[in-house]
């Protein structure tokens, strides 16, 4: 296994995006990217090479997460958050499609709600996505491509009955 200084210039990014894409707080995420390789160090000597090494910190880095969550259930939603705008008009329009666009992502089922959030927010490639999964680089390709098609659907079904 290589020194863990090189481990994080290699993975910290894609900790830190994966850990973005799920609490859409850079903040936040920066902290428990910090904390994932607190995590990994201590327990370096359980890492037995089965899985890749940015598997293993992902699934360091979900846990983290999850404990956070428990320790800090009121968390902030995306919806909440705020969008640069021109004008009222714009930020009224932009902020009901965002809402909208949001909820019919939220409805999404699993895997693709989750696949979405990872390629989007989280900026992961279709190769992270499916080792995070445990699955191929061609699985989230297809999963993305489908609820990206599922999501155009809906929000074309819904424009056609205004």
């Amino acid at each position: 296994m290589k020194p863990m200084e090189e481990i994080y210039k290699e993975y910290a990014m894609t900790v830190y995006r994966f850990l973005l894409s799920r609490t859409h707080n850079e903040d936040l995420s920066e902290e428990l990217t910090q904390e994932t390789f607190y995590q990994a160090i201590r327990t370096v000597n359980r890492y037995d090479e089965t899985c890749k090494v940015s598997t293993w910190l992902l699934g360091i880095a979900k846990n983290v997460l999850l404990s956070y969550r428990r320790k800090h259930p009121a968390t902030e939603d995306i919806a909440d958050q705020e969008i640069p705008v021109e004008s009222a008009e714009d930020a009224v329009i932009r902020s009901s499609e965002r809402v909208e666009l949001l909820r019919k992502l939220h409805a999404l089922e699993e895997p693709r709600r989750e696949v979405v959030y990872l390629r989007v927010f989280g900026g992961l490639s279709f190769r992270e996505i499916g080792d995070i999964f445990a699955k191929t680089e061609n699985w989230a390709r297809v999963t993305f491509y489908r609820a990206k098609e599922q999501l155009r659907k809906e929000l074309s079904d819904e424009q056609d009955s205004m």
